[in-house]
């Protein structure tokens, strides 16, 4: 991605922020996505906007291991990723400068505890929206929701082609997510948790599990990396709304200034073009964006 800086003045506490569609790049993890405008805008004294906007940096968790959303090359500084898109844009109306952003690997598991703790300021880590979760941390959007599937070898496709056949099966899903929870508790699998999801898959390629499951798009960008031995089988069989994490959960400021972002991306065209760089490349079609949840 590349980025502008310009100046602008803020409306309601929210920076304006324009995009210039730019042709998206062809590398399997993702493309370059859009080109952003870093702008500078004024936002209510004491707000952690004005403070990220003051300090000119913020840490974002993100996956490392999740083609299409949130993956990093060996060798590379910077993850790619429909999630790093997102991320990218919301650094961007902050007034922060791409080398300014710090992409924290952040795993399923530790979403929460590292929004608490101040090890990240924001989590953009597929993490779907639920209510435990905002018990705890804020979440906000929705910016995506895709739907839970599951990830065969090639070999029983046939045998393992939907949740129903999951009954006494090994299935693999990282520690903390809900995917594991919900193939446990309505269809008998039996679990295998692992820290990451590029963990499960090498299990199941090394034939240690008989299935991985977490959200589609994830599985798509796995058997697009291997597809002669691995498969995505069956339907959607529960709905994943993907939000931005903030800390704390009643910061209605925060939560409105991410929705309007994300709504912003929407109406402008560059959601549309992050996604189609990124997640579009396994060759998922680009849906319509959500509508964004209200703010507490």
């Amino acid at each position: 991605m590349r980025f502008v800086r310009t100046k602008t003045l803020a409306t309601a506490g929210v920076v304006a922020l324009s995009m210039a569609l730019a042709a998206c790049g062809g590398d399997e993890s993702g493309g370059d996505g859009a080109e952003v405008e870093v702008e500078e805008g004024d936002f209510p004294e004491g707000s952690q906007m004005a403070e990220f906007q003051e300090a000119g940096e913020i840490t974002i968790g993100v996956k490392f291991d999740q083609p299409g959303i949130g993956f990093q090359q060996p060798g590379e500084d910077t993850p790619t990723g429909f999630d790093i898109e997102i991320g990218e844009y919301v650094a961007g109306k902050l007034g922060i400068e791409p080398e300014n952003i710090g992409w924290r690997e952040t795993v399923s598991d530790n979403r929460e505890p590292f929004l608490e703790n101040g090890t990240v300021d924001l989590v953009i880590a597929s993490y779907t929206i639920n209510e435990e979760r905002r018990a705890i941390v804020g979440q906000a959007g929705p910016y995506y929701t895709t739907g839970q599937q599951i990830l065969v070898r090639e070999e029983d496709a046939e045998t393992i082609d939907g949740p129903d056949k999951l009954s006494e099966v090994s299935v693999c899903s990282v520690t903390g997510s809900t995917s594991l929870e919900n193939v446990v508790r309505d269809y008998g699998a039996e679990p295998a948790p692992f820290d990451t999801y590029s963990a499960c898959v090498r299990q199941l390629q090394n034939e240690t599990v008989d299935a991985v499951t977490t959200d589609g798009a994830i599985l798509l960008g796995y058997a697009a990396q291997d597809p002669d031995n691995l498969e995505v089988v069956g339907e959607e069989f529960s709905e994943e709304p993907y939000g931005i994490g903030y800390y704390p959960n009643d910061d209605t400021e925060m939560c409105e200034f991410l929705n309007e972002t994300i709504q912003q991306s929407i109406d402008d065209g560059y959601w549309a073009e992050g996604f189609e760089a990124t997640l579009g490349q396994s060759g998922i079609e680009t849906p319509d964006p959500p509508e964004q949840d209200p703010c507490p």
